[in-house]
């Protein structure tokens, strides 16, 4: 039997083993979609403790913790930072197969050299271990950053996010580049009509415009992306439910937009009319500066109102929506396609049902202009484990080319994330090397090893152009 954990972990033969070893390993990083918090990054933030890197605002561990049955004084609550990590560590050995359990023991391995099991009994010495390490310089974030090999970080940021920290972190000259990307989901969210003016008053706060009209509302948010690619943006990122690609004319919209910023509610026609629009404008934008849109598809919200009026968003009420992509998505990209306007896109699903039908949908619109112009991202959120990871690599290799995928990414807000990259590596070379094994891909380990470079670094840094940043 195996040692749990051991350095051939998911590399199931010697070919695995000599394509992660050779070739994959010691590949450096690019993060080219996080929700990593800049200020923490600027201020070169040391974390008091375990608790505060592992388990604030980590609604995969919350999610575990409640189906274990812990109350959420020790979720979210106000029990202390060590009796929410007893309570963690009590619900590890109830995650065997979950992600969450290879997540926690790699992390422990890579950033803190911790090999032993936590569970309840062991929770006191690795709290204690662990959280005198953070309390060190050689554990604060910018040193994890370096310690995991990371060149480049993109954000996840609110067109009104003023990117003070973005700013200070190139004022510090700070080697990773740190890299802001536009999320322009409130802008289009009408479907709340209160909230929504009240993102209209924010825009015209930070933009010091006044807004009256779709036109107004239309300059000031072009202002904010002409600000974001200022400094250094180069990426937008839109979660969605599905894409919106009604039919409108520019009069509906001026009349849509005045009717909900008077205060009067917009039906569901008239949402998605809107929402059309909006998208069209924003992908416009995104191709007149050659930057790369992504869309992240398939989410279902804040389906526990009881809870989401207690705790807020973002607080693991989420789960796999089953919303119809193919039609919608098709019409919108060409409609951008039609009038030579299609930025370089990436297409994520959260819906395992819609593998094949986005990794079809990405050739529709490969034109031969750039190497993998529309990407098949990859397995996203619940997706991003064993199986979701395989089956998006295998759906992308049986329908496109899996040599021109971007490969991994965090989309985490945790700074001890960063070994999902060895987790989809490692995947990605036991891949290969079975198939090499059994006759099915020849024994070219240089052309195959390659191609996983590629994969892992190498197709990201062109895809994206940070070619300078990252030499």
């Amino acid at each position: 039997m195996k040692r749990f954990l051991d350095e051939n972990f998911l590399l199931s033969n010697k070919t695995a083993q000599k394509l992660y070893n050779e070739f994959a390993k010691e590949m450096p990083i690019i993060d080219y979609h996080c929700h990593l918090p800049q200020q923490q990054i600027a201020e070169d933030k040391n974390f008091e403790n375990l608790t505060q890197i592992w388990l604030y605002g980590d609604h995969y561990k919350w999610r575990a913790m409640r189906a274990n049955g812990i109350n959420e004084k020790f979720i979210t609550g106000n029990a202390t930072d060590y009796e929410k990590f007893q309570q963690w560590s009590a619900t590890v050995p109830y995650t065997l197969r979950n992600p969450l359990y290879h997540w926690t023991h790699l992390e422990l391995q890579r950033y803190f050299d911790v090999h032993e099991i936590l569970n309840a009994d062991s929770a006191k010495k690795i709290y204690d271990e662990c959280s005198e390490k953070l309390r060190s310089k050689e554990y604060s974030v910018k040193n994890l950053l370096r310690k995991m090999n990371v060149k480049t970080v993109c954000t996840t940021d609110d067109p009104i996010d003023s990117l003070e920290f973005h700013a200070q972190l190139v004022r510090d000259k700070f080697e990773i580049p740190v890299l802001p990307a536009f999320r322009p989901d409130n802008a289009m969210n009408v479907s709340d009509t209160e909230k929504f003016n009240e993102y209209v008053k924010k825009i015209e706060a930070v933009t010091n415009i006044s807004i009256s009209s779709f036109d107004d509302f239309l300059f000031a948010l072009q202002n904010r992306h002409d600000f974001f690619a200022s400094m250094g943006c180069c990426v937008s990122d839109h979660g969605l439910e599905e894409i919106y690609a009604e039919d409108f004319t520019g009069h509906e919209i001026d009349v849509i937009f005045t009717k909900i910023h008077s205060g009067k509610h917009l039906n569901e026609l008239e949402q998605h009319k809107f929402k059309s629009a909006m998208l069209v404008h924003f992908a416009e934008w995104d191709w007149e500066k050659g930057w790369v849109q992504q869309f992240h598809l398939g989410a279902l919200r804040n389906n526990n109102s009881r809870r989401l009026q207690e705790l807020g968003a973002d607080t693991g009420w989420d789960s796999i929506g089953d919303f119809s992509q193919g039609r919608a998505l098709s019409k919108f990209l060409n409609k951008l396609d039609s009038d030579n306007k299609l930025a370089k896109t990436i297409l994520y699903n959260l819906n395992p049902a819609d593998n094949e039908l986005m990794a079809t949908m990405v050739g529709n619109f490969n034109d031969g202009s750039v190497e993998g112009k529309i990407q098949y991202g990859s397995a996203w959120w619940f997706l991003d484990q064993k199986d979701g990871m395989t089956k998006q690599i295998n759906a992308l290799s049986n329908m496109g080319l899996l040599s021109k995928f971007i490969g991994m990414l965090t989309d985490s807000r945790s700074f001890l994330s960063y070994p999902r990259h060895e987790y989809f590596r490692r995947l990605l070379c036991n891949l290969f090397g079975e198939e090499m094994e059994n006759g099915e891909l020849p024994n070219d380990i240089q052309w195959v090893g390659k191609v996983i470079q590629d994969i892992c670094y190498n197709n990201a840094k062109q895809y994206f152009n940070w070619s300078a940043s990252n030499k």
